[in-house]
């Protein structure tokens, strides 16, 4: 989830890696989905968790452990030191444990095991990835030309000026599914924050352009440093920590109270969507948080057309990814943001492993709790059924 896998994703389409798949959602018609997919015996499998105890990370693992004949042979391991997860993959015996580096954040991680790793299974040239990045590194050391530093000084001197939300280039890989975590939920706390918004429009005077600069796939790692640097520079000018996410837990609380009281989670349609968007002011963005089957994303279209008619700028997520990404920027950034929560039908429950809860009372559970952790907050905000759109 979020660090761990927005990284591989965009390497993936960057390079159109095939036969490399990430999955970061716990809904059940992606489950199923997987499972037609895979050749068990021709997979291998890579749990990717900083803290070791990721509950979508490590309910997939759990679950495909069962699936796979518990063969730690098909499993590898990316982890920082001492967490629980390294060592169940000891205990295991999974075919390889790669140890994460404890003093980067999982946002700032692209460039570590859990984007090299990744990146080295698909058969991308590491040597020449890490040589290109050692360009931007060296090139951000500058006291003149520094383009991390300009990057930075741009996003900052723009929030200034209220340009604060961040239109990011589109480009094929889809780089901005990275970059608006590494945004959302380094700035957007203590009711300030940069908006992250791949693909919008940047004329507006409230937005600015981010620009994305990828000639060739093996200068994204370039990209990855430079936009790092500079969401640090700007984290300085707004005067919040860039390291810290201090709203990200809520959700996450909010999800264990629901499993926890053993009741179904009720997601039934509340508020009206018309009634949502025509609160909106200038300044404002609209939030589209879809808790659906990824593969039924391109129906969320219609939506965001309707959105977009209010002149405000609309940025939309899967759940649960976006909670791991621009999930702190909802909760902890400035209270700006339309938020439309859009459900579907998970189908027929899974089970995982030594839970008493299945996959599609999970995604449930997260999404009743992400609702009520803004709701608490006073976020304007409405659920929908994506088959009533």
């Amino acid at each position: 989830m979020g660090g761990s896998s927005l990284a591989p994703e965009v390497l993936k389409r960057t390079f159109g890696a095939k036969g490399f798949h990430v999955l970061d959602t716990t809904h059940p018609a992606m489950i199923r989905h997987v499972l037609e997919l895979l050749d068990f015996e021709k997979t291998l499998f890579i749990a990717s968790s900083k803290s070791g105890s990721t509950l979508e990370t490590r309910s997939h693992l759990d679950f495909f452990w069962e699936k796979s004949g518990r063969d730690g042979s098909k499993f590898a391991a990316i982890t920082d030191p001492g967490s629980s997860l390294e060592n169940q993959a000891r205990q295991r015996e999974f075919r390889a444990l790669f140890a994460g580096d404890p003093e980067i954040g999982g946002r700032y991680s692209a460039l570590s095991a859990f984007g090299l790793v990744p990146a080295a299974v698909m058969g991308i040239d590491i040597g020449r990835l890490l040589e290109r990045t050692r360009e931007m590194v060296e090139a951000c050391r500058l006291d003149e030309g520094n383009p991390g530093l300009e990057l930075g000084l741009q996003f900052g001197d723009g929030w200034r000026e209220g340009r604060d939300k961040i239109c990011i280039d589109p480009v094929e890989g889809d780089f901005g599914l990275w970059a608006e975590q590494l945004i959302a939920e380094s700035t957007g706390k203590q009711g300030k924050g940069l908006v992250p918004a791949p693909g919008e429009s940047p004329d507006g005077s409230d937005r600015q352009r981010g620009e994305v600069r990828l000639s060739d796939p093996y200068e994204l790692g370039q990209e990855f440093f430079r936009w790092e640097f500079a969401v640090a520079v700007a984290g300085s000018i707004l005067g919040i920590n860039p390291f810290d996410q201090p709203d990200v837990q809520a959700a996450k609380d909010r999800t264990k109270q629901v499993l926890d009281s053993g009741e179904e989670p009720s997601l039934e349609p509340e508020g009206s969507v018309d009634e949502l968007l025509a609160q909106a002011r200038e300044g404002d963005y609209v939030c589209i948080q879809a808790f659906i089957d990824p593969l039924r994303e391109g129906e969320l279209k219609p939506l965001i057309e309707r959105a977009r008619a209010t002149g405000c700028v609309v940025t939309h997520g899967l759940g649960p990814r976006y909670l791991h990404s621009t999930g702190q920027l909802h909760k902890g950034g400035p209270n700006t943001g339309l938020f439309i929560q859009v459900v579907d039908d998970p189908g027929d429950e899974i089970p995982i492993p030594n839970q008493p809860f299945g996959f599609g009372k999970l995604i449930r559970a997260q999404a009743a709790g992400d609702y009520e952790s803004l709701r608490e907050r006073g976020r304007r905000i409405a659920r929908v059924r994506l088959e009533d759109l």
